[in-house]
């Protein structure tokens, strides 16, 4: 089962197993060979659970002009189009505005696109949008004391300027909020609005160099990552 769910090889599996770090349903494995149900149990690796072959995961990198629904009954360009394998249902975890580019998580596990996009969770997600200045030296501050929108405060995690050419900025915003363009809407009633959107990083999955329009399937770790993030 380990090594169907790209763990390594068998001997690698052995091996993870005679070194004491994996555990079934919480109890560390000292026996090779021992029978699991992949439905059933609960198998991690170094605290990590182990993503099983039922399940899939995958960032996408969305290009702009692209709808954020599996579907499109007017015709649109949207996720499912970049989408080959389409005997498995898979669910878009939360959204992202049709002009903003970025990393956005596809899967079939419904309790782990629930929970990360519950705000329970608080998930933070880090974006990259260019404006225009000059920016204020508290503009940082003034994000993160938070900004009065028409549907309540929002603040942002973390707020640093990435880059200055003149009266440009790139400025990458950090914020577990997960309300409608609201990176977008926070700029903009600051007195900055966004040319330019872009979602580099979802919880601990980030964007990192994938091309636009390109969909990976994530590695076990990063589905780890992901299942500790939200308990599960």
């Amino acid at each position: 089962m380990l090594a169907r769910a790209g763990m390594g090889s068998r001997r690698a599996c052995e091996e993870l197993i005679e070194m004491s770090r994996v555990e079934v349903n919480g109890e560390i494995v000292t026996e090779q060979g021992l029978r699991v149900d992949p439905e059933k149990d609960e198998i991690k690796v170094d605290g990590l659970t182990v993503a099983t072959q039922s399940y899939l995961f995958f960032a996408l990198n969305k290009p702009a002009g692209v709808v954020s629904t599996m579907e499109d009954p007017d015709g649109r360009q949207c996720l499912g189009d970049y989408v080959t394998n389409r005997e498995t249902r898979l669910f878009h975890v939360g959204r992202l505005d049709t002009e903003t580019e970025g990393i956005i998580l596809l899967t079939n596990h419904g309790e782990l696109a629930h929970r990360l996009t519950h705000p329970k969770y608080g998930v933070q997600k880090t974006y990259l949008a260019a404006i225009t200045g000059p920016l204020p030296r508290d503009i940082g501050k003034q994000l993160k004391s938070g900004i009065q929108l028409e549907d309540g405060w929002a603040r942002a995690d973390n707020f640093r300027v990435i880059q200055q050419t003149g009266k440009n900025y790139l400025v990458e915003v950090t914020l577990h909020e997960g309300r409608k363009h609201i990176v977008r809407r926070m700029l903009a009633e600051a007195g900055f609005p966004v040319e330019k959107l872009v979602r580099t990083g979802f919880g601990p999955i980030p964007l990192g160099d994938q091309k636009s329009g390109w969909l990976r399937r994530l590695t076990n770790t990063e589905v780890g990552m992901l299942m500790r993030e939200v308990d599960l």
